[in-house]
């Protein structure tokens, strides 16, 4: 049976709509009371520096405005200045963040846009994965899916805490989707790497290079870590995104039919 992603009854086949922090279900399409960010299938121009989904003192205590001005405004922006400038001169000039990513990784051997296209896409994809009053545990099928994969919810929040911890370097931690096994994983990459080069699905991306961090924490990353988990990462944002991946990978069970 596929997961209840959103943890809410259907009251009827037809007409029943589901609310759960401005997402607005029905049986035709998804609504959304509030425009959540998507990226164009295929781009015409060069790439623009895409805005926080919030205001950037929202995020406060917990990550400070200065942070997110010079995190977003300084070292997310250079990324996006420096791939426009690769791509005066590169054959991948029209395509989507995410193919780029993709094809200029290069069964690993990275091409001269890579760096930029894939933290161009992290950083978009960072901060569209918190939200203000978020953190606390999520519901529903999420919860679900959580538990069935990492045992509970504690073990998911050790298991990324872990990651994040132990991570040498500049790099990220990221709550994914394999696409092969069917099920959620958390994993550690360097500098620009995301799941997306093995092929898999992201849900949660933690920017664990040393400018997302040292203005609030100094080099306290646990508290970083703890408060991202707290209080800073949208459930909401990971249930949209895990109603997306079913498209490509069905995480229900099948029926069993009744003799």
């Amino acid at each position: 049976m596929a997961p209840n992603w959103c943890g809410c009854g259907v009251a009827s086949a037809n007409s029943a709509k589901l609310s759960t922090n401005g997402l607005k279900l029905s049986s035709n399409r998804f609504n959304f009371s509030k425009p959540y960010p998507r990226r164009a299938y295929r781009v015409t121009a060069y790439y623009g520096l895409t805005t926080p989904p919030y205001e950037l003192d929202a995020l406060e205590p917990y990550m400070s405005k200065r942070t997110v001005e010079i995190h977003w405004g300084k070292h997310h922006n250079e990324h996006v200045e420096k791939l426009n400038r690769h791509l005066k001169t590169s054959a991948f000039y029209g395509h989507t963040l995410e193919e780029m990513v993709k094809a200029t990784y290069n069964n690993g051997s990275p091409l001269v846009e890579f760096n930029d296209a894939s933290s161009v896409w992290s950083h978009d994809f960072f901060w569209e994965s918190m939200q203000p009053k978020g953190g606390s545990m999520p519901t529903g099928g999420v919860l679900d899916q959580i538990e069935k994969d990492f045992g509970s919810f504690t073990n998911f929040k050790d298991e990324f805490t872990f990651a994040s911890l132990s991570l040498f370097g500049p790099g990220w931690v990221w709550l994914y989707l394999k696409r092969n096994e069917k099920k959620l994983a958390v994993a550690p990459t360097q500098n620009a790497i995301s799941p997306l080069v093995w092929g898999d699905i992201p849900i949660i991306g933690l920017d664990m290079w040393e400018h997302a961090y040292y203005l609030d924490y100094k080099d306290d990353r646990s508290a970083y870590v703890n408060n991202f988990l707290d209080h800073l990462v949208s459930w909401h944002s990971v249930m949209v995104r895990m109603m997306r991946a079913e498209a490509f990978v069905n995480l229900g069970e099948p029926k069993i039919p009744v003799a």
